[in-house]
């Protein structure tokens, strides 16, 4: 297997594992303070990172404030794209909410066709393959309201901002490969992404005034291991676009959703109608498409 693909594949390890222990998290603290933690530990654990490693790209290189403007606007769409995931895992179904976020890979690829790319016809068919699974699961779960109709509001608002966070990072997939770690730097975007990332969702929780301390151990330890594999992921990822192709490593990463539904289907007994089987296998079927 070569090392772009499997820093692909362990991205989206990293990521998967991630998502399911955020789950716990944000119904125990909220999606806010859960970000906050995450960003927080996530820091800790890069900055030392870096420290052994000593790569900080072009910050420091004499390259001027655009790097770091890079890294700061990489920052700002990667908070705003996690607050949205975390609300959806804090109201939402974490088996439907997954894998319809892992969708984020159709919007990257037509970026890039935008920008010049060219696609192929496997390319094409995974974006309309993954599009549609979106629709399927958002119309199954129409169905199961129905059945359960005290859980209407919440199904729906997870799957709205599921939505949102795919925008938000399809968006950013296609800056990060095209334009931020060429210049900043694949570990030193991840500092950037994080240091960033603390300071906008500390300032959220300043200003809505919510209390910074978190007093169940369990959810700190849930909180550090967020942080810790979130973190590793953008590292994967961004080391991977290194020596592969944006679209691949993107792709791989965004498999994460298939991690999710495993440890929900496993640890949680969440149940997935049929029809939001055959939609998670579109999405699935259309991100594996996309990586021919």
């Amino acid at each position: 297997m070569p090392n772009g693909v499997a820093l692909g594949v362990l991205t989206a390890v990293s990521w998967g594992t991630a998502d399911f222990l955020a789950r716990f998290a944000t119904r125990t603290v909220g999606s806010i303070r859960a970000v906050l933690g995450m960003q927080a530990w996530g820091a800790v654990f890069i900055t030392i990172l870096l420290f052994f490693a000593r790569d900080w790209g072009h910050l420091f290189d004499g390259s001027g404030w655009r790097p770091w403007a890079w890294g700061i606007l990489a920052g700002t769409f990667t908070t705003l794209g996690l607050l949205a995931l975390y609300r959806a895992f804090e109201i939402g179904k974490l088996a439907i909410v997954g894998p319809v976020s892992a969708s984020y890979p159709a919007l990257t690829v037509l970026l890039s066709l935008f920008s010049g790319e060219r696609l192929t016809a496997y390319r094409a068919i995974g974006i309309v393959a993954a599009l549609l699974g979106v629709l399927l699961v958002a119309a199954a779960e129409k169905s199961a309201v129905e059945v359960e109709k005290q859980a209407k509001s919440k199904t729906f608002a997870g799957i709205g901002w599921a939505l949102v966070a795919a925008l938000l990072f399809g968006i950013l997939f296609w800056l990060l490969g095209i334009r931020i770690i060429p210049r900043t730097g694949a570990l030193a975007t991840v500092w950037l992404i994080r240091m960033t990332g603390m300071a906008i969702t500390f300032a959220v929780v300043l200003t809505k005034k919510i209390p910074l301390r978190i007093k169940n151990k369990r959810t700190r330890a849930q909180l550090y291991s967020v942080g810790l594999f979130d973190t590793a992921a953008f590292a994967l990822s961004n080391l991977g676009m290194r020596i592969e192709q944006v679209a691949i490593v993107s792709v791989l990463g965004s498999l994460y959703g298939a991690v999710t539904v495993a440890f929900a289907a496993l640890f949680l007994k969440e149940r997935i109608a049929p029809l939001q089987w055959t939609g998670i296998a579109a999405i699935f079927l259309g991100v594996a498409l996309m990586n021919i």
